[in-house]
């Protein structure tokens, strides 16, 4: 039977994993888009947190904060997937509320509201797992900081997209108490952020 193509034996399966990721990212809805970015770009994030602490033999708080950071790792990457599927509902419900004549707008609220949820909890996971690496990057090893820092800086990003997220999902409910703890996820990811980037040598 002949290869395809694109079945090179010299590229590392891991590339075509990430490659069939990629291109996931770029395909129709439902699949993984926006709210999986951001909690896969909070995972990678999470590894570098462990980089740091591995490498840190002489500090002693490592191991705990590399167990924690492991954790939101695999935390967040359910997350992705389960955003993906909060989102294939969402437009399943949308779909319905189509045909809901005056009940549309409020088939459409909920739907939009279920979808909220799973972006907020992406934005938390993401907050903590920036103070992990804010730590890393203060006490871990000074070779090794900088990979702190970058750590730091995609669980910001990832807090702050998802955040975003949940305001898009909440736009006819602005006064709700997940816009505001969504915004301060993102402010304290911010905050770790910075502290990291501080102790940068």
């Amino acid at each position: 039977m002949t290869r395809p193509p694109t079945a090179g034996t010299d590229v590392p399966l891991e590339q075509h994993r990430l490659a069939a990721l990629l291109g996931a990212l770029e395909a129709p809805a439902p699949s993984p888009a926006g709210g999986s970015a951001s909690a896969l770009a909070a995972a990678m994030g999470a590894s570098l947190v462990v980089l740091a602490c591995r490498a840190s033999t002489d500090w002693d708080d490592a191991p705990g904060i590399a167990a924690q950071a492991s954790t939101l790792r695999d935390r967040l990457v359910a997350l992705a997937e389960e955003d993906v599927r909060a989102y294939a509902a969402a437009l399943e419900a949308l779909d319905a509320a189509s045909g809901a004549g005056g009940g549309r707008d409020r088939m459409l609220g909920l739907a939009l509201e279920g979808a909220a949820d799973v972006p907020l909890a992406i934005a938390r996971a993401a907050a903590d797992v920036a103070e992990l690496a804010a730590l890393a990057a203060t006490a871990g090893k000074p070779t090794v900081r900088p990979d702190a820092v970058v750590g730091a800086m995609l669980a910001e990003a990832a807090a702050a997209s998802a955040a975003g997220l949940v305001e898009v999902n909440l736009a006819t409910l602005p006064q709700d108490e997940r816009c505001t703890q969504g915004r301060a996820h993102a402010a304290a990811a911010r905050e770790a952020r910075d502290r990291a980037y501080e102790a940068e040598p």
